[in-house]
């Protein structure tokens, strides 16, 4: 007995010494506060680990890779940035490099956003890379999207892009019968237009209603973002229009021509495409500010006069 219980002692002394020994050949994590931690394109688990290694994150590189080779899954790493936080183990990491579970940052673009200003704000995220052309205005869909540090920038507005005739094919699926557009691209100018020149959502159908009433009769929008347009390419204008802006004549003016604009004026979100292919059901023909940051509507122009009237009492009660 006395033999025996030797023998199991001895064998328990040498399974302790070699996991002591396996423990230290392997490492561990010393991951000791949340790191975000960027694999390039093409790494290898190699450079990787020794990259590990030289930030501390990891006691050991050979270590790392032995890890790997006896408990990883064998699925390739993940190129990103990852958020290793604090207390992770080894095998935590190395999961989360083979998932592909990277930080996801995030760029917004407001409704009526230009092309010019999309452009700028692409262009100064520093975490972006590559170079872009100005977009074409009308090209993007104002929305929220989300990138990867290092992700090159024109795949980031090809997404915006690429969301945006996504949504005008759903929207025009869903048009209404009393349009007054007849094809998407024009269905996005209206709604440029109508985004600039409402910044009241419960407004936009009653003012794409209003416009289409003005495109089915040949009457002129004149809606003054057009003016501004071909001046400032949709940045703002700072000052009171000119009357001699007023007057100019260009494929955007609509005080001097019929119809539509040639192109749109900014990039229109979703509620004002809708708006252009579902209009409100309305006899109205002519809208002035009413002092609410919305407009009064009228459907003759003597309406429309009393409505002016006291638009301009207000700004004149309010320095305006």
């Amino acid at each position: 007995m006395r033999k025996l219980g030797c023998l199991v002692a001895a064998i328990l002394a040498a399974l302790l010494a070699g996991s002591l020994l396996l423990g230290a050949m392997l490492g561990e994590a010393t991951v000791e506060e949340d790191t975000a931690f960027v694999i390039r394109t093409g790494s290898s688990l190699t450079s990787v680990a020794n990259q590990l290694e030289e930030q501390g994150l990891i006691s050991s590189a050979d270590g790392f890779l032995l890890h790997a080779k006896l408990f990883g899954s064998g699925d390739p790493i993940q190129a990103g940035e990852f958020a290793l936080t604090a207390n992770m183990s080894q095998a935590d990491i190395l999961r989360a490099f083979q998932s592909g579970d990277v930080i996801r940052r995030f760029i917004t673009i407001p409704e009526g956003m230009p092309s010019v200003l999309v452009h700028e704000r692409l262009m100064s995220e520093e975490l972006l890379t590559g170079e872009i052309d100005v977009p074409a205005e009308g090209s993007v869909l104002p929305d929220t999207y989300d990138f990867e540090r290092g992700e090159n920038r024109q795949a980031v507005l090809g997404r915006m892009q690429s969301a945006m005739t996504a949504y005008l094919t759903e929207a025009w699926a869903q048009r209404g019968d009393n349009i007054a557009v007849i094809t998407p691209e024009e269905a996005v100018i209206l709604a440029s237009v109508v985004e600039k020149e409402t910044g009241k959502p419960s407004e936009r159908r009653m003012v794409a209603g209003l416009y289409s009433n003005r495109l089915k009769i040949g009457m002129r929008l004149q809606a003054d973002p057009t003016i501004i347009y071909p001046i400032t390419k949709g940045r703002p204008l700072g000052r009171r229009i000119r009357r001699s802006e007023i007057d100019a004549v260009n494929d955007y003016n609509t005080y001097s021509m019929a119809g539509l604009p040639k192109g749109p004026i900014t990039n229109p979100g979703r509620e004002s495409i809708a708006a252009a292919l579902n209009p409100a059901k309305t006899s109205a023909l002519f809208m002035v500010a009413d002092g609410s940051g919305g407009h009064a509507f009228a459907e003759t122009n003597s309406e429309h006069e009393a409505n002016v009237a006291k638009w301009r009492r207000f700004r004149s009660e309010n320095g305006i």
